[in-house]
């Protein structure tokens, strides 16, 4: 071969083919597309399976749900802070008397969560007996559990302790009669013609507080909710951001409602999440959430989650690895939001109603 035919395929074996995902108006995210593992269309929507930059790769209508390399700062953070907020508000917490691991939470709802790596955090509390679990598509699932067995897979999905329903959601929580520690909605995004819109609403959120216990939480994923907010989200017109208008539409329900917020590389930019209870005490139970004490936050981690063995090798986990990446300094990271985050949030005005939804990008 010629030293010009060398560097011609020299030159090809540097191209591939790339993964584009626009993450807002004029802001596009690019990444190599080292392999693709599935492609399919379900009833509901399309689903991709690649190999990325950050391993392997979810995405469902050209949107990422989850890579290798964040999918756990994004599932421990929408879980573990709301199931030790439920804890908390349990009577008695703390009394050294009480077994703290087998107290509360022990019911959980899951709205979503396909993956099975939402329910996989949840079922590591040994205090959990029994989670429900709504997901629209059932394809999704499977794949899930075929090509993603690292997020959860059949491990999870046959746990006896969890009950996996496949159908909508919003009709499922209307129709329940069920009390739950904790709701977490883990779904789609809120999309012009997609499926969670009405999962975002004051209505299904008014619905939710009659379907919690006492020491009842409600959490939520909610969009991007980037450090340095576009001009037009300052200025308060309409724009695609959920992150406020899910907070607000909380706020009208729950008289404790906790923005909060991490890093997802993948998504090309930080993510928000709400945390939502009633408390008799409302400023004095989301200062304990927000500034609970690093030990007594390790502590919790520690004697309420369990170990779970390595999929590469049988080994346990030690105490000081139960978590990839939440524990009590990121606790404090997530609850500390930047200045123009919180004027944002400060200054929203838009409540999600049925009549008037709003959707993100």
């Amino acid at each position: 071969m010629s030293n010009q035919n060398c560097s011609i395929e020299e030159q090809r074996e540097k191209t591939g083919f790339n993964f584009y995902e626009d993450v807002s108006p004029g802001l596009k995210l690019v990444m190599e597309m080292k392999n693709i593992y599935v492609t399919t269309q379900s009833k509901f929507q399309k689903i991709d399976v690649i190999e990325s930059h950050f391993g392997k790769h979810l995405i469902t209508d050209g949107k990422t749900q989850s890579t290798q390399f964040d999918e756990k700062s994004y599932h421990e953070t929408l879980v573990h802070p709301a199931l030790f907020q439920s804890a908390c508000l349990t009577p008695d917490f703390g009394d050294e008397k009480k077994d703290e691991s087998i107290e509360a939470p022990k019911s959980i709802f899951i709205g979503g969560g396909g993956e099975l790596a939402t329910a996989r955090e949840v079922l590591r509390h040994k205090s959990v007996s029994r989670v429900v679990m709504v997901d629209l598509d059932g394809d999704l699932v499977n794949i899930c559990k075929e090509y993603l067995p690292e997020w959860g897979g059949e491990t999870v999905a046959s746990d006896p302790r969890l009950e996996l329903v496949i159908g909508d959601c919003y009709e499922y929580l209307l129709n329940c009669e069920e009390k739950f520690d904790v709701i977490i909605m883990d779904i789609s995004d809120p999309i012009e013609a997609g499926p969670g819109i009405m999962l975002y609403t004051q209505e299904l959120y008014r619905h939710a507080t009659s379907l919690l216990t006492d020491n009842g939480v409600f959490v939520t994923q909610a969009g991007a909710a980037d450090a340095i907010p576009s001009k037009k989200d300052l200025e308060g017109s309409s724009d695609t951001c959920c992150f406020g208008p899910i907070a607000k539409t909380l706020g009208t329900v729950f008289n404790c409602v906790l923005p909060y917020t991490v890093c997802i590389p993948s998504y090309g930019s930080d993510w928000g999440f709400v945390m939502a209870f009633n408390s008799p005490n409302p400023f004095s139970s989301m200062c304990e959430m927000i500034n609970m004490p690093i030990d007594q936050i390790d502590n919790m981690i520690s004697s309420r989650i369990a170990a779970t063995k390595n999929i590469n090798d049988s080994t346990d986990t030690d105490d000081s690895e139960l978590l990839e990446h939440y524990d009590g300094i990121a606790h404090h990271r997530m609850f500390s939001l930047p200045k123009k985050l919180r004027t944002c949030l400060r200054n929203e005005k838009r409540i999600i109603t049925k009549e008037n939804p709003v959707f993100m990008y």
